[in-house]
């Protein structure tokens, strides 16, 4: 049972309790404007509440009102003259709470099923969306999430998307709600599997081979972070250039053949002494000295030429192993030959 003051209520308590207040018929009114997972959520708490007290339901209604009175008064004439209505009804001190809330609520709400989807999904399903609508979408995302979903854009939607997001004012809640309700119809309808195929783990692996050093170390430490199971599987397909070490010398020295001299002299700047070493143990004594040559001329380098020398060589590796040519060893699991 709750009690007057006993604790903090969350969000969803307070509209479990609304909810619970507004009595059955209507608040069967409202569930269909609801996502099915709100549902579910508020359905949820609404078996936890058990008794609520006179006190606290009356406390909770009166939120929901001024809550509700702020937002009626920023669609009106947006947010100063909601502002200087409620500061006028309540006070300066008051009004500020209430509008708090209001931001709250409006920052919190919005598209938050779509933000559950995978990024390089979400960019599928958007692109064939109005630019608007996805730059709406995008600024209600994580930044790193929006980053991943306009950089899988089609390349000729990407400016216009950037442009609109850049450029937008203050949304309504009213249009937010109606983009996000038609979004979701659409988004549920869809088949599984074809979401599936446009992204998943190998899709990311894909992208991150390709992204600067500072870039990869943000999305592990954030995959870490958030989903440390979905890290550990990236990691797992995940291949470097200094994973180069985890080559056999028969597949290094396969490799060796398809690399460029001053590409690889260009890819060792920035490689550990003991890459160096087993590359050189897979060369001739020829090539060995020409490539030390090579790196002792060649002088300082940008750390940028040095990672994409070393990102095209991990493709060549990669294509190999998908051709069957090599065998990469991964996660720490001895291969099985017959």
């Amino acid at each position: 049972m709750l009690k007057p003051g006993e604790k903090k209520l969350t969000g969803k308590q307070k509209a479990a309790i609304v909810l619970v207040a507004l009595g059955a018929e209507t608040a069967a009114k409202v569930l269909p404007h609801l996502s099915d997972t709100e549902v579910e959520e508020l359905s949820l708490e609404i078996a936890r509440l058990g008794s609520v007290p006179a006190e606290v339901r009356q406390q909770v209604i009166t939120e929901f009102y001024e809550v509700c009175l702020a937002q009626n008064l920023a669609l009106e004439g947006g947010l100063d003259h909601a502002r200087e209505m409620l500061e006028r009804a309540y006070g300066p001190e008051r009004a500020q709470m209430i509008l708090e809330k209001l931001i709250r609520a409006m920052q919190m709400l919005p598209f938050d099923s779509i933000k559950r989807v995978h990024p390089a999904q979400l960019s599928t399903f958007l692109q064939d969306e109005h630019p608007q609508t996805i730059a709406l979408v995008l600024a209600y995302l994580d930044p790193q999430a929006a980053a991943a979903v306009l950089s899988s854009l089609p390349p000729e939607l990407r400016p216009e998307v950037a442009e609109r997001l850049a450029t937008m004012g203050s949304t309504p809640p009213e249009v937010i709600r109606r983009v996000e309700n038609v979004l979701q119809r659409k988004l549920s309808s869809l088949a599984s599997q074809e979401l599936t195929a446009a992204g998943g783990v190998k899709s990311l692996v894909e992208i991150i081979q390709w992204v600067d050093r500072n870039t990869e170390r943000m999305i592990f430490d954030y995959l870490t972070d958030n989903n440390p199971e979905l890290a550990e599987e990236v990691r797992k397909l995940m291949f470097t250039f200094e994973d180069l070490l985890q080559l056999d010398d028969r597949a290094i020295q396969q490799v060796l053949k398809e690399v460029d001299m001053k590409e690889l002299a260009l890819a060792l700047k920035g490689a550990s002494d003991a890459l160096k070493d087993k590359i050189f143990r897979n060369m001739s004594e020829r090539a060995v000295n020409m490539l030390k040559e090579e790196l002792e001329f060649m002088g300082p380098v940008r750390v940028r030429d040095v990672e994409e020398a070393q990102q095209r060589i991990v493709s060549i590796v990669r294509r190999m192993e998908e051709a069957g040519e090599i065998v990469i060893s991964r996660g720490g699991e001895e291969e099985m030959l017959i």
